[in-house]
């Protein structure tokens, strides 16, 4: 599982990153509003922990940007508040799960667990892209009557893009998202594996999805 947390107090931010990895949950840190938006909308995260009060903009209107966009991704909210109000409007703006301040930590890790649990048993189990398919529990791919076994890291990586198509994405972006935060921009590792989803799912005769942007990275997806 990969998280986001949006918290603007550093202290706690540390304190929940810290609890989150050792329960083996990789963890991104925005101390902002507006900069955790933007990661939340560029990065696939599996859930997202949100600090209510915000000095730049509130978690309401944070979810409520978010839900606008797409992003379908579970959000817990933090707050200090505790009134029924409060929860309602959370509810109202697409949060799905709520945890008031002092908390205890493995409150938090069980109600993200259970909050990620029901958002998996609705999403759809094939992601689609053109005619080529993705199954996210069989962990195949195929194109018309064309079938692939993937390895674990082409795995990540058709599902990194797909989840993203008609993006640009650079290959920081794709090493961060697949492999791990300390990837080594400078390696080839990512051209390597690029080069054999291509000989599997962009075969003579098919339709080009993978496309190379000179000097950036590469977009996901069919070409007009």
């Amino acid at each position: 599982m990969r998280a986001l947390v949006i918290e603007d107090n550093v202290k706690m931010a540390q304190g929940i990153q810290t609890g989150l990895v050792t329960a083996g949950i990789e963890t991104d840190i925005i101390h902002s509003g507006a900069d955790g938006e933007d990661r939340a909308v560029s990065t696939p995260f599996d859930a997202i922990v949100l600090d209510l009060l915000l000095p730049d903009r509130d978690g309401f209107e944070i979810c409520r940007n978010l839900r606008r966009r797409k992003v379908s991704t579970p959000i817990l909210m933090l707050t200090a508040l505790n009134s029924t109000e409060d929860k309602v409007q959370g509810f109202d703006c697409g949060a799905d799960d709520f945890l008031s301040k002092p908390f205890q930590f493995d409150e938090l890790i069980a109600r993200m667990r259970a909050m990620t649990r029901r958002y998996q048993s609705t999403e759809s189990k094939v992601l689609r892209c053109d005619d080529l398919e993705l199954d996210l529990y069989t962990r195949r791919s195929k194109r018309g009557e064309l079938h692939w076994d993937l390895a674990a890291r082409e795995f990540g990586l058709l599902e990194y893009l797909m989840r993203n198509q008609n993006r640009v994405l650079t290959r920081s972006q794709i090493g961060e998202n697949v492999w791990d935060v300390n990837f080594e921009p400078s390696s080839n590792v990512i051209d390597v594996y690029i080069s054999s989803l291509r000989r599997k799912v962009d075969r003579p005769g098919l339709r080009p999805l993978i496309h190379t942007i000179k000097n950036v990275g590469y977009r996901f997806g069919p070409m007009d």
